[in-house]
């Protein structure tokens, strides 16, 4: 076992008086820490943030989808903070180019040679702010950097650094001036989130939080790149069962096979359930998962990627209930004590 489970309410700051240097903390203690800090700017939205957490340790992307004003913006900032990576933020309009998000060359007169001048791309976390407000064309300029870690302007290619992770937001579809992710992109995020309204209690809490300032900028730096990247790779080392892996491929195949979809989800999902899975059991505090790992991913992983016939849209069939139907269609594994 890794140690105790990760509350999100939990702020290990103090003990005995004394501060704790960050290189004196546990991997669990510093994610403890984290997810405290977070907590303490998104309030009330405590699944939120562990469906963040699990994305990040997991090297995945995730998509927060909602209505205007409800703390996307506020989270993925707050996660910039309090990692301590370096954060870059893309306000996707209609008039942002590809070129804004890749980089592009340009003719150095002084040195009489072509250079390359970085794009938004190139950090370690990147806030794509309301991602379906801009073209087509530049939302794709997005894809190989989230798939291959790289981008290739003019036949070169540019390593991102590491970890790098995609957090994009988007107003409900409907809205006006936006123009729909292809199935394309949808897939290359890991998790799909909705932040949801606040109770009325939590938004006077809010409220009361910014009388006099942002939360946001109190938020401290609660680990280094190392130290979360030593996080990731202790991660990928959480067992994960052949059995398990049965599962998840029975459910994948059960939605491509569903008299109301058009498009089930790709086998890059199942990989992704995977991965998120085991950073998931990992912030539980085992180095093991279960089935009940899966089952309580299923939505965030695979929802997003589902495409309904015309005629279940109709019917107001929505991809959650045939998430509900698939899995209680196929049998869990029995895990071996």
């Amino acid at each position: 076992m890794y140690g105790t489970i990760i509350n999100i309410q939990y702020r290990m700051n103090f003990k005995k008086g004394i501060l704790f240097m960050a290189e004196n903390l546990s991997n669990q203690e510093l994610l403890s820490d984290l997810a405290g800090e977070l907590s303490e700017v998104i309030k009330g939205k405590n699944n939120a943030l562990f469906i963040v957490l699990t994305a990040l340790l997991a090297r995945g992307h995730i998509l927060i989808e909602d209505v205007p004003g409800v703390g996307k913006t506020t989270l993925a900032m707050a996660l910039g903070k309090a990692t301590g990576l370096a954060f870059r933020r893309a306000q996707f309009t209609p008039d942002v180019m590809a070129s804004d998000i890749t980089g592009f060359t340009m003719y150095n007169k002084e040195e009489n040679c072509f250079e390359y001048r970085p794009g938004l791309a190139l950090t370690n976390i990147l806030l794509a702010d309301e991602i379906n407000r801009t073209s087509p064309k530049t939302q794709s300029a997005l894809l190989e950097a989230m798939e291959e870690r790289r981008v290739t302007v003019d036949g070169e290619v540019h390593l991102l650094p590491e970890p790098f992770m995609v957090i994009a937001t988007q107003n409900s579809a409907g809205y006006v001036g936006t123009f729909p992710l292809p199935e394309a992109q949808l897939d290359r995020f890991m998790m799909k989130i909705n932040m949801g309204y606040p109770s009325v209690e939590e938004e006077t809490r809010i409220m009361m939080d910014r009388l006099t300032e942002n939360p946001v900028d109190n938020v401290r730096q609660v680990m280094t790149a190392e130290q979360l990247y030593g996080c990731i790779e202790e991660t990928e080392t959480v067992a994960f069962a052949e059995s398990l892996c049965r599962y998840i491929a029975s459910i994948a195949a059960a939605t491509r096979s569903h008299p109301s979809v058009e498009l089930g989800v790709s086998p890059r999902a199942s990989v992704a359930m995977m991965q998120a899975c085991r950073a998931f059991a990992y912030l539980r505090g085992r180095d093991y998962v279960i089935p009940e790992d899966i089952v309580r991913l299923l939505i965030p992983v695979f929802e997003h990627r589902i495409v309904l016939k015309q005629e279940a849209r109709l019917k107001r069939i929505s991809a959650k209930q045939i998430l509900e139907d698939v899995v209680g269609s196929v049998t869990p594994p029995i895990m071996k004590k």
